[in-house]
């Protein structure tokens, strides 16, 4: 079910990689259905909207009242509600740890020139969030929640005809008041040119993830990182509880049929067990056609013979989520640069901190954690350098910026400088 590579010879990586490229570098066939659907939006806007929601969902309904918002929430299983509670605490208490990253910076410098970095909140931001997931709403907006952004709106279509109460409930926790009942292209589209958010954030199917990615970027903006299909990479050795392993790869392939899971270890007897207690469990799961086909397209057992292989795979690899289920973790965490989020240990499930841990859960996909990090109060910020010189400054600083000013031949740079020095 899952393919293997073996890292016997000194070409390893490039076999690593050109598999991967295979799923990273896929062709996205919906370009042009999402193209005409962004250009209808823009057009000819709430018209546009509906005839995509009605087409595609059956959906005529758009705009969340807050009489239809309580009458849904009233419906949610307590156990649910408590369960939403929890995670919006602990998810709250380690984001505001974050607010000390934000500070301001102001200096004078000893010509009594003053320079200032200033953080301002986004005025306003749209999220996506797919019709069934309370945290995945969680853990997009309380960040900005805690940033101040003054403006929240809320995009998430229904499932199966109806809204989910838990995703409302959260919305309304968080205190988001502007919610759609949106989904697919046409709900990007919408917050662009309907809603006119200034940043989009929030997974999606191919649909979603193509009309961002289409979007003009001097318009709106989006996350920071490559959000694509879900990923996990699972360090694991002889001393790796067996079930532990394969429920950690299941539970990332039930997400999504692109998703991918790969084992990497230099135990090859251990890979067998890892395929034998995966085929129980997909007996055993809802999702398991969804499970079965992303293993096949995109499972990996990777056999590796050294700590250094262990090491250079999992940083090529730059993995979305990684767990690292081994005796001693700490020798390879310090060494690995490239992963989107780290699970220390045989206690520490990837799929515990997609709820209650308190980190975020939406991370760098498909390598982009070479890169970009996770989503933090900083995606939800803007940083504004702010200078206010002196008349003794200016004088100071200004002929060092004349001459290398008129060494790049700006000459209007250079008359724009000496109009402000020696003037009384």
């Amino acid at each position: 079910m899952i393919k293997l590579i073996d890292c016997k010879d000194k070409s390893y990586l490039s076999r690593v990689n050109k598999i991967l490229s295979k799923r990273r570098n896929a062709k996205n066939q919906d370009v042009k259905i999402v193209k005409k659907i962004l250009n209808d939006v823009r057009k000819n806007e709430l018209k546009a909207l509906k005839k995509y929601e009605i087409r595609f969902s059956g959906n005529s309904e758009i705009r969340i009242t807050n009489e239809k918002l309580k009458k849904s929430i009233k419906k949610l299983n307590p156990k649910v509600k408590k369960a939403i509670d929890f995670a919006y605490k602990r998810i709250s208490n380690f984001h505001y740890r974050q607010k000390k990253d934000l500070k301001n910076i102001y200096y004078k410098d000893s010509f009594s020139n003053k320079l200032e970095y200033k953080n301002v909140p986004i005025d306003s931001v749209g999220f996506y969030v797919p019709g069934n997931l309370p945290s995945t709403l969680l853990m997009n907006t309380i960040p900005a929640k805690i940033a101040q952004v003054r403006r929240l709106v809320l995009a998430t279509p229904k499932v199966n005809g109806k809204l989910n109460s838990a995703v409302l409930y959260a919305a309304k926790k968080v205190g988001i008041k502007e919610i759609y009942s949106m989904g697919g292209a046409q709900a990007i589209a919408s917050l662009a040119y309907i809603q006119k958010v200034n940043k989009i954030v929030g997974p999606g199917n191919k649909f979603v993830a193509e009309a961002k990615k289409q979007l003009p970027n001097n318009l709106v903006g989006t996350e920071s990182m490559y959000c694509g299909a879900s990923e996990i990479c699972v360090l694991a050795d002889k001393y790796t509880d067996v079930n532990q392993i394969a429920t950690s790869l299941v539970s990332q392939a039930e997400h999504d049929s692109d998703s991918q899971c790969i084992l990497v270890t230099k135990q090859r007897g251990l890979i067998n067990k890892v395929k034998k207690e995966m085929n129980k469990i997909l007996n055993t799961i809802p999702r398991k056609k969804i499970a079965i086909s992303s293993l096949k397209k995109n499972g990996l057992a990777i056999k590796v013979y050294s700590d250094k292989q262990v090491v250079d795979v999992i940083n090529e690899l730059a993995p979305e989520h990684l767990e690292l289920n081994v005796n001693n973790y700490k020798r390879y965490e310090k060494k690995i640069i490239n992963a989107g989020s780290i699970c220390n240990g045989k206690f520490t499930p990837m799929s515990l901190s997609d709820y209650t841990v308190g980190t975020n859960h939406v991370l760098p996909t498909s390598g982009s954690a070479k890169f970009s990090s996770g989503l933090s109060l900083s995606e939800f910020v803007k940083k504004i350098s702010i200078v206010t010189l002196s008349k003794l400054g200016v004088e100071k600083i200004g002929n060092q910026a004349i001459t290398l000013s008129e060494f790049e031949e700006l000459f209007a740079h250079t008359q724009s400088i000496k109009s402000r020095m020696r003037r009384n």
